[in-house]
C-alpha cells in the first residue's frame, strides 16, 4: 500500500441492499471500535468453504457474515439468537447465498480485468476513523487495530480492493435502470386512490334483544370447548433454595443515627420550596422586549408571540422553578396570584418576558414521615450484604456434594418447589427474576445446582426434579377468565347476527341511519387509519364497489359498512409528485436488485460452484462453542 494516503477516488459508489461485503463489514466494525467479530480465524488447512469459478469463498468471510447476520437479527427481536435458531429460519442459507454471489462477482471482475489502484485503496483506508491518530492517518494504529482482529494489512486491503471492483461491476450492470412509465402510473393510481364510506358500528346497546345472563353451565361448556386455551404447557418441576433481601430485611437492626444522616443528606428532596410553572420568551434587545410586553398589554397573547418567533411552547418552557432560580424576575413572578405575564427582566439569554402558569405549593416531608422508607432501604441494604456473605459458603457446600435441603438447613435458606413453564402467566413469583428464568430455561436433568445472584442481591440455587406434562388448569382457577371470554364470544355472535340482519334490511331499501348513529369518512387512502377500527376495515373498503354493503368483524369490533365514493388518485400537486417520486425510487431499486440477482445467478451458473460442506460444518461447530 502507498505511504500516507493523500489521493482520492472519484469512482461512483452505488450502495445496494444485501450487497454488504467483507471490507464494508470490517469498516463498519472498525468505526464502532472493532468490538470483535465473534468468530475470529479458521487457520490450518481450511482456508475456504468452496469456490465460484476461480474465486475462493474465504472461510472467515462466511463466518463473519454469518455472525453479523445473527447479531443483526438478535437486535431486531431483542434477544440472543443461537446458531440452531438461525438455521431454523434459514439465516445460514441466506448468508451462504450472499457470499456465493459476492464470489461470483469477484470472479467476473477478475475475468474482465477490473481492478482498482493502490491510491484508491489508500484513500479509503485513510478515511476510516479507527485508523486515525492525532495528526490524521496513523500507520501504527492501523496495524494494531488489524492485529487485534486477526487481520493483516494485505488481507484487509485485498478485501477493500475487491469490494471496490465489485461495486464498479454492479454499477455498470444496474445503473441507469428506469421503471417503465406504465408501472409508475399503475402503482400511483393504486396507492393514491381514495374512498368515502359510511359505517354503523354496533355495540351491545345496538341489540334489539338484551343478551341473556351467562350461567355457570355456559361457562363450563365454553371452557370444555376451548380447553387448549386453558391448558398449562409442559413444565419443569424445580426444587430451589432462596434467600431474598425482602425476606431478610424485616429482621435487620436499624441504625437510627445513620437514618438521620441519610435524611439530612437528602434534605433537598424532602423540603421543596414553593415553585411556579414558568415559560420564558427572550429577545435580542430591551427595546424588542418592551415592545412585546406592550403588545401583550394591548391584547396580544403570549402564545401568538411565541408562534411569531417560530418557536413552540416546549421551546420556552423552563419548568417548575423557585423564586431564587428566576433571578431578577423572581419577585414579580411570585407576586402573581393568578397566571399572567411579567417583564421584561434580565435573564441568562437576554431580556425576557415570563409567563406564570401555575403555583406549586411548598412541600415538606418530616423525618418521622420519611423514616419508614429510609428504614426499609437501610434494612434491604443490610440484607443484601448478609446474603452476599453467604454466597461463597453456599456455593462451596453445593460443590462439595451437599443437597439443597442440607444447604437450606445450614445457611438459613428457604427450600421450595415450583412448576415452571416458560411464558406461562401463572408461574410462581420467584420466576419474576430474570436470573431465575434464564437458569430455569436451560436447566436439564442431572445439572448440579449452582448459586445465582439475583438482580436485587438475593440468591437462589436450583435443580430439576422432573418434567410435568401439559395439563388443563382446573376450571375453578380460571373461572373468571373463562366467564369473561365466554361473555365476549356470546356478544360477538349476537352482534354478528344483528349486523347481518341490518345489512339485509338496508339491501332491501331501509336506511343505514335508521339503525343507529352512522359515521361518515369522506376521503381516505389505503395508508389511512380509522380510529378504534381494525385494519381489516380499510382492506374491505378498498375491495368494495359504490353502494356495496359489508359486515366487518374483528375481536371487540362489529360494523356494517357501505361504500359511498371512489376518487381517482390526484395527478398534479405536491403530494402527487412526492408519491410518484417515491414510487420511481423504490421501483428502480427493486428492478436493480432483480437485475443483479439474475446477473449473479447467471455468473454462478456459468462459472460453476463447488462447496466444502465439511468446512461449512467446521464454521458452525466453532460458533456453537
Amino acid at each position: 500500500m502507498a505511504k500516507t494516503p493523500n489521493t482520492s477516488d472519484d469512482t461512483p459508489q452505488k450502495k445496494r441492499r444485501g450487497a454488504s461485503v467483507m471490507a464494508w463489514v470490517l469498516m463498519a466494525m472498525l468505526v464502532g471500535g472493532l468490538g470483535g467479530f465473534g468468530v475470529t480465524n479458521f487457520g490450518g488447512g481450511t482456508a475456504s468453504i468452496g469456490t465460484v469459478g476461480e474465486r475462493k469463498i474465504d472461510v472467515n468471510d462466511y463466518a463473519r457474515a454469518l455472525r453479523q447476520a445473527m447479531d443483526g437479527f438478535s437486535k431486531q427481536i431483542g434477544q440472543p439468537v443461537t446458531l440452531q435458531q438461525a438455521q431454523a429460519i434459514g439465516l445460514d442459507r441466506q448468508v451462504l447465498q450472499q457470499v456465493m454471489d459476492r464470489a461470483a462477482l469477484d470472479n467476473e471482475a477478475d475475468r474482465v480485468g477490473l481492478s482498482v489502484g493502490d491510491a484508491s485503496v489508500a484513500s479509503k483506508v485513510s478515511a476510516i476513523p479507527s485508523f486515525q491518530g492525532v495528526d490524521g492517518f496513523d500507520r501504527t494504529t492501523y496495524r494494531e487495530v488489524l492485529r487485534q482482529n486477526n487481520l493483516t494489512e494485505s488481507s484487509f486491503e485485498s478485501g477493500l480492493r475487491a469490494d471496490t471492483a465489485r461495486q464498479l461491476l454492479q454499477t455498470a450492470i444496474s445503473s441507469g435502470l428506469v421503471p417503465p412509465q406504465t408501472l409508475t402510473d399503475t402503482i400511483a393510481a393504486w396507492a393514491g386512490e381514495q374512498r368515502g364510506f359510511s359505517m354503523l358500528r354496533l355495540t351491545e346497546k345496538s341489540l334489539t334483544k338484551p343478551m341473556p345472563p351467562l350461567t355457570d353451565a355456559d361457562s363450563q361448556a365454553y371452557y370444555t370447548a376451548h380447553i387448549e386455551a386453558y391448558t398449562r404447557p409442559e413444565a419443569k418441576r424445580i426444587a430451589y433454595v432462596s434467600l431474598l433481601p425482602e425476606t431478610l430485611a424485616k429482621d435487620m437492626p436499624l441504625d437510627e443515627a445513620a437514618l438521620k444522616a441519610t435524611y439530612q443528606s437528602r434534605l433537598s428532596t424532602y423540603i421543596i420550596p414553593e415553585k411556579r410553572l414558568v415559560e420564558r420568551l427572550a429577545f435580542a434587545t430591551d427595546a424588542d422586549a418592551d415592545a412585546a410586553k406592550a403588545r401583550i398589554d394591548a391584547g396580544t397573547s403570549f402564545d401568538d408571540l411565541v408562534k411569531e418567533r417560530n418557536l413552540s411552547l416546549e421551546d420556552v418552557d423552563i419548568g417548575d422553578v423557585s423564586q431564587k432560580e428566576l433571578g431578577q424576575a423572581g419577585d414579580a413572578v411570585f407576586a402573581l396570584k393568578d397566571p399572567g405575564v411579567v417583564g421584561p427582566f434580565p435573564s441568562s439569554i437576554g431580556p425576557a418576558l415570563f409567563r406564570m402558569n401555575a403555583i406549586l405549593s411548598a412541600q415538606e416531608t418530616t423525618y418521622e414521615q420519611a423514616k419508614p422508607d429510609l428504614a426499609l432501604e437501610q434494612q434491604l441494604e443490610s440484607a443484601r450484604k448478609e446474603i452476599s456473605g453467604k454466597v461463597e459458603a453456599v456455593d462451596d457446600a453445593l460443590a462439595g456434594g451437599a443437597t439443597l435441603a442440607d444447604v437450606a438447613k445450614e445457611q438459613g435458606l428457604t427450600l421450595q418447589t415450583t412448576d415452571y413453564a416458560a411464558g406461562a402467566s401463572d408461574n410462581d413469583p420467584i420466576t419474576g427474576y430474570k436470573g431465575f428464568r434464564d437458569t430455569a430455561d436451560k436447566l436439564a436433568e442431572g445439572d448440579f445446582p449452582e448459586v445465582i445472584v439475583l438482580d436485587d442481591g438475593g440468591l437462589v440455587a436450583m435443580q430439576l426434579d422432573s418434567t410435568v406434562p401439559p395439563a388443563p388448569v382446573p376450571f375453578d382457577k380460571v373461572k373468571e377468565k373463562v366467564t369473561a371470554a365466554a361473555t365476549a364470544d356470546a356478544l360477538a355472535k349476537a352482534l354478528s347476527d344483528e349486523a347481518t340482519r341490518i345489512k339485509s334490511a338496508v339491501e332491501g331499501g331501509a336506511s343505514l341511519g335508521g339503525f343507529g348513529i352512522v359515521s361518515r369518512t369522506t376521503q381516505i387512502d389505503r395508508q389511512g387509519v380509522v380510529k378504534d377500527a381494525p385494519p381489516s376495515l380499510l382492506e374491505a373498503v378498498f375491495q368494495m364497489q359504490p353502494n356495496d354493503l359489508r359486515v366487518i368483524e374483528a375481536p371487540g369490533f362489529a360494523a356494517v359498512v357501505q361504500l359511498n365514493t371512489i376518487s381517482a388518485a390526484a395527478t398534479t400537486g405536491e403530494d402527487a409528485t412526492a408519491l410518484r417520486d417515491a414510487i420511481n425510487v423504490n421501483a428502480g431499486r427493486a428492478i436493480s436488485d432483480d437485475v443483479m440477482a439474475l446477473y449473479t445467478a447467471a455468473l454462478t451458473a456459468s462459472a460453476g460452484i463447488t462447496l466444502d460442506q465439511a468446512a461449512i460444518n467446521a464454521v458452525h461447530a466453532q460458533m456453537n462453542n
